[in-house]
């Protein structure tokens, strides 16, 4: 299998998880990486909060030795609280650190964060410059979007902005900020931005299948793919881009296969969280209905999902399931 060296680490030519706050933590990341994913990045994480001492903040920084290689994202838009936050970084030894300049939500981008940067790229570029002058040897990567919205599209000159100033790798979503997650991802910026740089270009947006992933490495020229949201509930989506890029046979796991593997995804993230189970099953409740999209009974069952106080009741909840989807495959009746 082919491999690519991004921002210093050489990783298998597959896929990267995407950076998503409030859903990939440590639990998801170590799920993703055993199914496959050939790098991480951490949650979302404030710059001022970190440097005001946030103990939320800094929780986010945490990485497992499992979880390498890794790298952790900041956003803000002041360069003196993103230059002191990479130094706090430094000493959780990231891979590299992410600079944020695609998150969407207003509660980032009413900062002057996020894609709102798209719009001033002369901030942009400082901020690039105090990171990588903060971070020393440790590489600066950015994450960004194609523009703030379709009339303002400037991919290209923003990512050659960014590695004039040091970045070492450019992640693009091929969406502008007004779009959010909605619509088409506009591959062709990212190609734009392939053609516009010299540092690895990583492509995010639409990558739901083995079969995606390869045409976007076609039709972009990306070096890595990325994939988010299509991993909510289906972490072997790296399993079966790595199959489509080996141009193996991949066989999709069973619903029994599907539901124990979301138990275990439950365990892990009572296992890593601070907090009292009841309010850990509260974070996995969302992870929880994903794992059945698309199935017979998938709406009962994520309704259940969503009130789950404890792990013996997403136990009972999978048993009952499986019990009574066992029941329907022997009379060939229909799962209602």
């Amino acid at each position: 299998m082919k491999t690519v060296t991004i921002a210093g680490q050489t990783v298998p030519q597959t896929a990267a998880l995407a950076p998503m706050a409030s859903v990939a933590d440590t639990a998801y990341r170590l799920l993703c990486r055993e199914h496959g994913a050939c790098m991480c990045t951490g949650e979302l994480v404030s710059a001022k909060g970190l440097c005001y001492g946030s103990r939320g903040s800094a929780e986010l920084c945490r990485i497992t030795p499992e979880e390498r290689p890794m790298g952790l994202q900041l956003f803000g838009s002041e360069p003196e609280f993103i230059e002191e936050a990479v130094r706090r970084l430094l000493p959780f030894q990231p891979d590299w650190i992410d600079l944020n300049m695609g998150c969407p939500v207003p509660k980032v981008v009413n900062q002057g964060a996020g894609s709102a940067l798209m719009k001033t790229p002369v901030l942009a570029e400082e901020l690039m410059k105090r990171a990588v002058s903060a971070a020393g040897n440790v590489p600066v990567t950015v994450k960004m979007r194609t523009g703030w919205d379709p009339e303002s599209v400037n991919a290209a000159e923003f990512a050659k902005r960014m590695e004039a100033v040091g970045a070492a790798a450019i992640t693009v979503h091929g969406r502008t900020r007004t779009q959010f997650y909605s619509g088409k991802a506009d591959w062709s910026q990212i190609a734009a931005v392939k053609a516009a740089v010299s540092v690895p270009v990583i492509g995010n947006g639409d990558v739901d299948s083995g079969e995606h992933a390869l045409r976007m490495y076609r039709e972009t020229g990306c070096d890595l793919v990325m994939a988010g949201r299509a991993t909510y509930g289906n972490p072997w989506l790296f399993e079966e881009i790595a199959c489509a890029v080996s141009g193996e046979k991949y066989e999709a796991p069973d619903v029994r296969t599907r539901l124990n593997e979301m138990l275990r995804h439950i365990r892990m993230i009572l296992a890593h969280s601070d907090k009292s189970e009841m309010l850990a099953m509260r974070e996995a409740r969302k992870h929880a209905l994903w794992y059945l999209r698309g199935r017979p009974g998938a709406a009962a069952f994520r309704a259940r999902s969503a009130a789950l106080q404890s792990y013996a009741e997403a136990e009972q909840l999978v048993r009952e399931y499986l019990d009574r989807f066992s029941s329907c495959e022997e009379t060939g009746a229909a799962y209602e």
